[in-house]
């Protein structure tokens, strides 16, 4: 039994996330911590909101909330969305945690000793019209790399180049829009990233395995133009983790918090912490080497946007520490899903959001339709016709079809049992073999987080029980050799408790369902494909399930696309 370590990039949590954010990291997340629960390993998967910084501060004012009780109830918000999306965390923390707090300004004050923290005085941008320094991400202006007009002034999310508000051509305040802006002195603290880049090189270097998307981002931030720069980890806000030296004040810092990209990857390991103070667990042998870690495999997953700061940003706290924590080993990565000729947009409400999506259809429908077109090697793109074809076909015709026509056939002729009698002939052996195969095949790309490949290949094995059932024709077979009937019946309500235990990281939902209808909580995985159709014997007890997923009309789908052409309301 191997032990798996997972996380996911944070949500922000200024309100709720569109399908894009969801399939760039919870929800493959959730499918590679279901496939491995599934193959017996033990598994913890880890998530939380990520509270601090100018946004959070600012949706709080709108709202007319204290910041405090606005992140609150927003994570309950996001929480409960989780949960009906089936996303399976085995925490879901805040990084306003007080475990969060401690830890970051431990690591800030261990990196400090190490004398990887300097003090600059720089110059910022204050908001006359707003009367407060302004945070890189709340300028905006135009991007003097691709001319995009919408630059931020951290990071272009069009061209994702690195930026400094004084980079934008243009600028202007994303709070009042006011261009009344001047350059102020103020103090922060930096992280020495610089001195560390041979050692990220160096670990970088050896994560053969990591998709090339993820390798090439993290390359070019260290090795493009003057390279890996050394990172700004205070900010002049209210909001947000204090900054200390451990326990201790920071003379000059007073009134300062750490900067939202420095504490929020460090609520990985604070939320391990928050685990373990509910559950009574030891959260240490998952993250120190030195308490257990070593054999842990810890795999991380988030969008592209995201990349620089979990290959490059958040190892060289951990390396800069000098402490023995667990460091990634896999970093799965994930380009854009755009929303029908343009691109989802949290800031701007365009496309369909988590709670909008579960108010239409059930998770699975959405489940189904994003893994099966991540955005892994290109950007994908999500438009309603698609959308409707891929549950049509691959969930309603393939699977629905198949879980239907078999137990209401049975029902018919044999009655609500497994039933008995018969044996294999050429036709199950070859159908086995080739279940045989394709169930390796998944597996294999399953272990390597390869989704798109992974649901092609589920798809096939669904594909290969309709086209044994359509094959086979126990209806017409019933009226000459009812015992060899009742072979391929037995066989075929078998085949849907396999697809349950095979489908349960795609479609949770649908999987329980089924398991249900064959009155089962067997869910062992098919390690002998054999046996596995073997675990209903005859006599066991069924029920015909409701329908499990139901077709979506053109009219349906034409309300969709003109209820969500627009932007959120």
């Amino acid at each position: 039994m191997a032990r798996i370590l997972i996380t996911s990039a944070l949500p922000y949590i200024n309100g709720i996330k569109h399908l894009g954010n969801l399939v760039g990291s919870q929800l493959p997340a959730d499918l590679f911590a279901r496939y491995m629960r599934g193959r017996g390993n033990e598994v913890l998967f880890l998530c939380a909101t990520d509270e601090h910084g100018t946004p959070a501060e600012l949706a709080a004012a709108k709202a007319g909330k204290p910041v405090a009780e606005y992140c609150a109830e927003l994570h309950e918000v996001q929480a409960d969305i989780a949960r009906r999306f089936g996303l399976s965390f085995d925490h879901f923390g805040r990084s306003s945690s007080p475990q969060n707090h401690k830890l970051t300004q431990h690591l800030a004050g261990v990196l400090a000793d190490n004398g990887l923290i300097r003090e600059v005085s720089e110059k910022q941008v204050y908001s006359k019209a707003d009367g407060r320094f302004l945070p890189d991400r709340y300028i905006e202006g135009t991007c003097p790399n691709c001319g995009y007009d919408r630059a931020r002034g951290d990071q272009c999310e069009n061209c994702t180049k690195q930026l400094d508000p004084t980079d934008l051509i243009e600028p202007r305040s994303a709070v009042s829009g006011s261009t009344d802006l001047e350059v102020r002195e103020t103090k922060h603290l930096y992280l020495r990233q610089s001195a560390l880049k041979d050692d990220l090189d160096k670990w970088i270097d050896s994560k053969t395995d990591w998709p090339i998307l993820t390798t090439s981002i993290a390359k070019k931030w260290l090795h493009d133009g003057d390279g890996l720069q050394d990172r700004g980890i205070t900010r002049d806000l209210d909001w947000g983790i204090p900054v200390k030296r451990g326990d201790a004040d920071w003379p000059g810092m007073e009134g300062k918090v750490f900067y939202v990209w420095f504490d929020a990857p460090i609520e990985y390991i604070a939320c391990a912490a928050e685990w373990a103070e509910a559950t009574g667990n030891d959260w240490e042998r998952w993250w120190r080497t030195d308490k257990g870690a070593g054999d842990v495999r810890y795999v991380q997953f988030m969008g592209k946007d995201n990349v620089p700061f979990h290959t490059l940003s958040f190892p060289a706290t951990l390396l800069g520490s000098g402490e023995p924590w667990k460091m990634v080993d896999h970093l799965k990565s994930f380009n854009y899903l755009n929303y029908d000729g343009g691109q989802f947009s949290t800031s701007q409400g365009r496309g369909v959001f988590m709670d909008q999506a579960l108010d239409i259809l059930p998770a699975d429908y959405w489940r189904w339709w994003l893994l099966s077109h991540a955005p892994e090697s290109s950007d994908s793109e999500f438009t309603w016709e698609n959308f409707q074809q891929s549950v049509n076909k691959d969930l309603a015709d393939v699977l629905g079809n198949f879980v239907s026509r078999i137990t209401k056939f049975c029902r018919s002729k044999f009655g609500e049992t497994v039933p008995d009698g018969g044996s294999y002939g050429a036709q199950e052996e070859t159908l086995i073999a080739e279940l045989t195969r394709r169930i390796r095949a998944y597996e294999a790309h399953m272990d390597t987080m390869e989704v798109r490949k992974s649901a092609q290949e589920l798809r096939a094995i669904w594909v290969a029980g309709n086209e044994y059932l359509q094959t086979a024709a126990p209806w017409a077979t019933f009226k000459e050799d009812p015992e060899r009937a009742a072979m391929q019946v037995r066989l075929g309500l078998n085949l849907i408790r396999l697809y349950a235990v095979l489908s349960a990281p795609f479609i949770p939902a649908a999987s329980a369902s089924m398991l249900e209808a064959m009155q089962t909580e067997d869910s062992a995985w098919p390690e002998d494909v054999a046996a596995a159709l073997a675990a209903l014997p005859g006599g066991h007890a069924f029920s015909v399930p409701e329908v499990l997923f139901a077709k979506i009309t053109d009219e349906q789908r034409e309300d969709w696309e003109s209820r969500f052409s627009g932007s959120r309301p």
